[in-house]
C-alpha cells in the first residue's frame, strides 16, 4: 500500500484533524496514540474513506515503540508521510517553581519520543528514496514567554532537529517540514492546565484562535505540492496574535 500517512497523537487535536483531512484524499492511515478506544472511534468514523490501521503507542516508552513497529501489518509498513504530532505542554510556573516531573514528561514526549519514532521510520524512507517528515513545532520554539521554559526549549529542539534532518537528507527525495502553530484552540491548554477548563478557556478569551482543522489543512497542503518543493518551516498565527515589545523590568534599584 503506497502513500501511507503515519500520525502520532492521532486521537485528538491536530492529529485527529490531520487524520480526517488525509482521509478525504483517500490516503491510507496509520494512526497511533495512547488511547486505543479513541483511535478506534476515529477509525470507525473514517470507514469507507481510507484504509485505516490503529494501534496504541506511547512515544515516551521505548518498549511501546518497539512493539508498535514490530506488529505493523505489511500493507502499512512502508510509511511515506510521518506526522510527528504527539506532544504536550505542562504547567505555566516560572522555572524556579516548575515541576521537574512535568519538565521530564515534556522532554520525553516532545524530544525523545519524536526522535525515536523518526529513527524507526527514516531508514525505510531512505531505502525507498521517498517520503516526507512533518514535525509539529510551535511559535514557542522561536519566541519565549514567561512560564514557557522547558516547553519552549523542546520546540526549539524540534526546529533545529528538522533543519539537521534536511542537511542529512540532501540529495535524497525526502522532504522535511517543521510546522509552527501559534495560539490554537484544541485540548492543548486543558492538558497544560491539568484539566482546569476555566484556566484553559481564559487563554482564548476575546480571541479568534487557530483551530485544529486550520493546521490540518496546512499540513495536507505541504504534502500535496509538487515533490521537488520542500517547505522547510511554516510559522502560523491567528490574526489576533502578534509580537510585543521586549519585556523590561523598571523596578530595579540603582
Amino acid at each position: 500500500m503506497s502513500q501511507v500517512v503515519f500520525i502520532t497523537g492521532a486521537s485528538s487535536g491536530f492529529g485527529e484533524a490531520c487524520a480526517r483531512r488525509f482521509a478525504e484524499s483517500g490516503r491510507p492511515l496509520l494512526l497511533a496514540a495512547r488511547s486505543l478506544d479513541k483511535l478506534q472511534q476515529l477509525a470507525d468514523a473514517l470507514k469507507g474513506s481510507s484504509p485505516v490501521h490503529v494501534a496504541a503507542l506511547d512515544v515516551t516508552d521505548s518498549d511501546s515503540i518497539e512493539q508498535f513497529f514490530s506488529k505493523l501489518p505489511a500493507e502499512f509498513s512502508q510509511i511515506h508521510t510521518l506526522v510527528n504530532n504527539a506532544g504536550l505542554a505542562l504547567g505555566m510556573e516560572p522555572a524556579y517553581a516548575a515541576s521537574l516531573e512535568d519538565w521530564e514528561t515534556m522532554i520525553n514526549t516532545n524530544v525523545t519520543g519524536l526522535v525515536r519514532v523518526t529513527r524507526e521510520v527514516l531508514p525505510g524512507m531512505v531505502q525507498r528514496n521517498n517520503g516526507h517528515i512533518i514535525n509539529i513545532g510551535s511559535t514557542a520554539g522561536n519566541w519565549p514567554y514567561p512560564g514557557g521554559n522547558v516547553y519552549c526549549a523542546t520546540k526549539s529542539f524540534v526546529q533545529q532537529f528538522s533543519r539537521a534532518l534536511r542537511s542529512d537528507l540532501l540529495g535524497k527525495q525526502i522532504r522535511v517540514t517543521n510546522i509552527e502553530p501559534g495560539m490554537a484552540e484544541t485540548n492543548f491548554s486543558i492538558v497544560r492546565m491539568k484539566g482546569d477548563e476555566a484556566k484553559a478557556d481564559g487563554v482564548y478569551q476575546g480571541t479568534k484562535p487557530l483551530v485544529a482543522e486550520d493546521i490540518a489543512e496546512i499540513i495536507h497542503w505541504v504534502t500535496s505540492i509538487p515533490s521537488h518543493i520542500n517547505i522547510n518551516t511554516m510559522e502560523i498565527m491567528p490574526v489576533c496574535q502578534g509580537w510585543g515589545p521586549l519585556a523590561v523590568n523598571r523596578d530595579m534599584e540603582s
